[in-house]
């Protein structure tokens, strides 16, 4: 091992020797060279790019979706005198002002950012004359839309890192079946003999599947509970509602629980977060929402009330148990049942082709360039916001598009000094233009309304001048200064053929991927039903090959589960017969088959959140029913009932 590797190693992170494959991952990095690391869940990833970041020159940016990570893994380095930082949201003024300052002065050492953050103009702007030394990407697993959680924002991620001239790319990841790593080190320029991958098979979790009925579950974990082993647990359910209702039902038989999701406030879940890791025996019950970035070593049991989306959600949730290398439980309470909801689920993010249509009829008549409102465009056509996402970033990705720097259209400030005595600090020309351009702002009760674009028209000027002399001021402390409203700039490259063919295609693609999703459950589904050592199946996923069972998996151990049949749920024809009076009383909310169907299966969409329909009392009457079956009756009987009152 390298004499400085060893002894920043000792010295800085208290480690007398590396984890199988750290070495070479940060031997690679510190020869110049990108690279990969597929470690499993707790197996050392963030040492990978924690420790060269103190070797290398310049700045090492993370890029990470999981807030709590950045937080823990910052607080944790600044324990050891590390400068480390992290830009997001949930900083106030002064924060981002000091963070920016010692990034363009040097002093930090590593900077966390979401993949979001490249598309705020400000951030975009603070990378410029900086020194990346290494660009490391967290679950760089979301940039392969052939993943289990594509996210658009990392597709462009590549193109961020050369724009800023990043030295080396460091792509991590725990869940990367074999095509998913060809495509992180396609994107990232990596060569595939510096990718690492070190074995997911952890002998100290025991993979257990349970068989069981809705009716039984609440019976079946509690069970379970009382047979295993004392300690820290975490419950992942589906839905919201099921996370309260499962607590409550752990509570009330003495059990020290509590719910955990993403509906709730953000202090609340922090509140939580930090209960569950202060205690030795605490229950969190959760939807995917909480474990992502909590390192808590002595984890006994993860329990999965509900099926899991996919092997790759399952194996990241399981592997947060037995961090400590002491024995721990993973039993998946499985139920057919839970099959309806996961697709619903699948099915609710297609958008309808006609609303692609008018999106891209709107995107091709708007001007060789233009800037859009992603929550307006939503809104407008009906497509959820992850999807329009996608969908915009696969025709930059075809050449239709050009994305530009997004920009917020409204900045607010409110002046700490009187104008007087902000003016006085300055002369001439600079004098006159920010007294011009306070008289183009709008006075509310105690802040100033500004639209930059406006303004420089009036003015004469830039936008770029007027959105400069404002972060000055701001980052001065002569003024407070706030931004909303993110627009996102395109520059149109070409004119489709056809709109009408490129729509069909971009649904064909959209519906490839909801395949894909939900082959997905059905991997689960077989998992459960396998005649064979289930551990050495989940490995052999992950592309490690594993010969002599386990002996100690559900499989091992009992021999094969097997689910029941999908039960057929009829539809409740006085629940049918109000929803088509409903559809006629709200034809603009419900306005299709799929939007109806989507309303009885309980999915959300822009539309129906508009029209305050997702708090009726019809809303996912129907959940249990498969959304293919409401979509087919939603079909046959939509026009019949358009036509005349029921």
């Amino acid at each position: 091992m390298n004499e400085r590797v060893q002894t920043t190693l000792q010295e800085i992170f208290g480690f007398s020797q590396l984890r199988p494959g750290q070495l070479g991952v940060i031997e690679h990095l510190l020869a110049g060279h990108s690279a990969a690391a597929i470690f499993p869940t707790g197996g050392g990833k963030s040492l990978c790019y924690q420790l060269p970041a103190l070797l290398l020159p310049g700045v090492t940016l993370v890029v990470s979706p999981l807030i709590a990570l950045m937080k823990d893994q910052i607080d944790a380095l600044r324990k050891k005198g590390v400068n480390a930082s992290r830009l997001d949201s949930s900083l106030d003024l002064e924060e981002y002002r000091e963070v920016t300052a010692q990034l363009r002065s040097g002093e930090l050492r590593l900077l966390y950012v979401a993949p979001e953050r490249f598309n705020n103009e400000r951030f975009r702007e603070s990378l410029r004359n900086v020194r990346i030394s290494l660009f490391a990407v967290d679950e760089a697993h979301c940039i392969s839309e052939w993943g289990h959680n594509f996210r658009p924002d990392y597709l462009k991620l590549a193109g961020f890192a050369q724009e800023y001239g990043a030295e080396r790319i460091l792509a991590l990841t725990a869940t990367a079946t074999p095509p998913v790593l060809e495509d992180m080190c396609r994107a990232f320029d990596i060569s595939a003999d510096r990718a690492t991958r070190t074995g997911f098979y952890r002998p100290n979790l025991r993979i257990d599947t349970r068989v069981v009925d809705a009716s039984e579950r609440d019976g079946a974990l509690l069970e379970a509970i009382r047979e295993n082993s004392p300690g820290p647990a975490i419950v992942y359910v589906t839905l919201q509602k099921t996370a309260e209702a499962v607590a409550q039902t752990l509570v009330d038989a003495g059990r020290p629980a509590r719910a955990y999701h993403a509906g709730m406030k953000a202090d609340e879940r922090s509140r939580i977060q930090e209960w569950f890791m202060g205690s030795d025996d605490a229950i969190v019950v959760a939807t995917i929402a909480f474990g992502m970035g909590v390192d808590k070593s002595n984890i006994r049991a993860v329990y999965h009330y509900n099926l899991p989306k996919s092997l790759e959600n399952y194996s990241q949730e399981i592997g947060r148990a037995g961090r400590d290398g002491e024995p721990s439980i993973c039993q998946m309470l499985a139920c057919v049942d839970d099959v309806n909801v996961l697709e619903n689920f699948i099915y609710g993010d297609t958008p309808e082709e006609s609303a692609l249509r008018s999106l891209i009829a709107e995107i091709f008549s708007s001007g060789d360039e233009f800037d859009v409102s992603l929550y307006a465009l939503s809104a407008d056509h009906d497509i959820r916001q992850l999807v329009l996402r996608t969908l915009l970033t696969y025709l930059e990705l075809g050449g239709y598009l050009q994305g530009g720097t997004p920009f917020y259209a409204n900045y607010q400030f409110k002046p700490l000094q009187s104008s007087t005595e902000i003016l006085s600090r300055f002369e001439g020309e600079r004098r006159d233009f920010l007294a011009a351009l306070f008289r183009q702002a709008v006075k509310g009760r105690s802040w100033f309304s500004l639209d930059p674009a406006q303004a420089a028209a009036a003015l004469n000027t830039t936008r770029g001048r007027i959105v400069t002399a404002l972060d000055w001021l701001g980052e001065q402390a002569l003024m407070e200064v706030k931004v909303a409203g993110v627009r996102h700039r395109y520059r149109r490259l070409q004119q489709p053929t056809s709109e009408e063919e490129l729509a069909r295609e971009l649904h064909q693609r959209i519906l490839q991927r909801e395949q894909a999703e939900i082959d997905r459950v059905q991997q689960t589904m077989d998992l459960i039903d396998l005649d064979g050592c289930q551990t050495n199946a989940l490995a052999r996923h992950f592309d490690e090959q594993r010969e002599e069972p386990c002996g100690h998996c559900g499989w091992c151990l009992r021999g094969k589960s097997e689910l029941s049949p999908r039960k057929s749920v009829s539809i409740n024809e006085d629940i049918w017969r109000k929803a088509c009076e409903l559809q006629q009383a709200r034809p603009k909310a419900l306005t299709s088959p799929r939007q109806l169907a989507r309303f009885l299966c309980g999915i959300t969409s822009p539309r129906l959140s508009h029209g305050k329909l997702s708090g009726h009392a019809l809303f996912g009457s129907l959940e249990k029913v498969s959304f293919g079956e409401v979509l087919l009756k939603a079909e046959q009987d939509c026009d019949a009932f358009r036509a005349s009152p029921i």
